[in-house]
């Protein structure tokens, strides 16, 4: 009679816990770290023109980038956004790899914050595991509670600084030492503040592993040009222990010594030595410690280092391999990018200091007045896109040839303070002694002129609508 085998279909996960290293790309890490989280923590708190530098003010439908105040009809403007960073990704990938990654993506930047308070707290990597594997008492309680306090103070801090750019910074600060928050910001600040401390904290690499998706489909921007961490099979094969005045030849050995310090420092847990992996995020804690291995053993650096696959294998110096650069798909890339930046300078250049949008009054499409004018009702929603008070004009001007006699009611003048929307109910009509076109809907088009007055310069935008004449 046969035993039952118990068959995994999956394996559990070994918790990473990479070891601490210095050096001149670990420095450089840290240097984006800090600039990154300057700009994050710092940009809100930023004023201009006696408002919040960079504001997604949700409930007002408004949007503030400096100087630049968009509506949600500027819908074309977030489309473009979105398609500048997606060639910049592109570009940036075929060119560099995975350095985004590596650097500056905000999942890489707080796991090493997250990381550095774990060691302050916790230790080394040896002691770090130790502790994981031995059993609960009250220094490993003290420890872990010291962590995890220091954890979520960041990301309370992090979840309070995201919801600033939604909510204007200073009031969320006053309402939070009120203890007066609203739901809605309560809800936010703890989901974002749970989000960075769950990734960041927990889930580390598997995020860069299994749930982000530029690690799946950058294999589609990469080919042997683009610049990757890579080891020199050829220079560290074979590999093994020896003394520091061991004859390499005599012994029939490469460069490297097997010590394994590569995949000790790796924050994603891969051998780089195996070659290109989808896991890699190109953060270069491999070279540093290789490096350092390399002038121990006072062997030339670059065993693992930045390089193309097809610089290391052909030996390619550097010159060659940034004329290699300027290959098709760079030039594509580069192309649409910068045909985006033109059409959204362009757009900005050319954009009216006004928005309006035309709407039918739906309660009574046409009607007769006291005076027996043909009478249609519109509201006009105005918004100043500028930080200026603006003066405007309205007018009417007909398109079919049968509205010629089309006359504005009142209110044909208006002025609108800095960055203002304002309903405007306007109505049109045809003189009494005038004999009303065909039933049905007539085009015409409203004109909206802006006063000149100082610097700003008379400028008109128009919007097209009808007039309805009743059976």
């Amino acid at each position: 009679m046969s035993e039952e085998a118990v068959v995994r279909l999956y394996r559990k996960r070994q918790k990473i816990h990479p070891r601490e290293i210095s050096g001149r790309f670990q420095n450089w890490r840290w240097v984006f770290v800090f600039l990154t989280q300057a700009v994050f923590y710092g940009l809100p708190w930023i004023e201009w023109n006696a408002r919040q530098a960079v504001l997604f003010d949700l409930e007002a439908r408004r949007f503030f980038l400096f100087g630049l105040v968009l509506y949600p009809q500027d819908l074309f403007y977030l489309t473009a956004l979105l398609l500048l960073s997606a060639y910049a990704l592109f570009l940036f990938t075929a060119v560099a790899g995975r350095l985004w990654c590596g650097y500056a993506c905000p999942q890489t930047v707080y796991t090493s914050v997250f990381l550095w308070i774990e060691a302050r707290c916790e230790g080394n990597k040896s002691q770090r595991e130790r502790l994981d594997k031995s059993p609960w008492n009250a220094e490993k309680l003290r420890k872990r509670g010291l962590k995890h306090l220091i954890w979520i103070a960041l990301a309370l801090i992090t979840g309070f600084s995201f919801v600033g750019y939604f909510t204007p910074i200073r009031t969320l600060w006053q309402e939070l030492a009120a203890l007066q928050l609203g739901p809605w910001q309560t809800f936010w600040i703890g989901f974002y503040a749970f989000a960075t401390w769950g990734n960041a904290g927990f889930m580390r690499e598997q995020v860069c592993k299994y749930m982000c998706p530029y690690a799946r489909f950058q294999s589609a921007m990469f080919d042997r040009d683009t610049l990757i961490i890579g080891y020199d099979v050829e220079r560290g094969e074979p590999r093994g222990p020896r003394a520091r005045k061991d004859d390499l030849k005599t012994k029939n050995l490469g460069h490297c010594i097997d010590c394994g310090l590569c995949v000790q420092v790796c924050p994603v847990g891969i051998d780089i030595r195996k070659g290109l992996q989808y896991e890699c995020i190109g953060c270069a804690a491999c070279i540093d410690a290789c490096d350092q291995v390399m002038d121990k053993l006072q062997y030339p650096r670059g065993l693992i280092r930045y390089d193309t696959e097809n610089g290391i294998e052909q030996h390619l110096d550097r010159k060659t391999e940034w004329l290699r650069v300027l290959r098709p798909r760079v030039w594509v890339y580069s192309a649409a990018l910068w045909l985006i930046v033109a059409a959204v300078a362009a757009s900005l250049w050319w954009r009216p200091p006004l928005r309006f949008d035309v709407v039918r009054d739906r309660g009574a499409l046409a009607r007769w007045n006291e005076q027996g004018q043909l009478e249609n009702v519109y509201r006009l929603q105005l918004m100043n896109v500028v930080e200026r008070p603006q003066r405007y004009r309205i007018r009417v001007e007909p398109v079919d040839a049968a509205l010629t006699q089309l006359q504005l009611g009142s209110g044909t003048e208006i002025e609108l303070g800095p960055i203002e929307a304002r309903w405007v109910p306007v109505t049109v009509h045809l003189p009494a002694d005038t004999a009303p076109p065909a039933p049905g809907a007539h085009a015409l088009r409203f004109v909206i002129e802006r006063v000149a007055q100082g610097a700003d310069s008379s400028r008109s935008v128009e919007e097209k609508s009808t007039f309805v004449v009743p059976r």
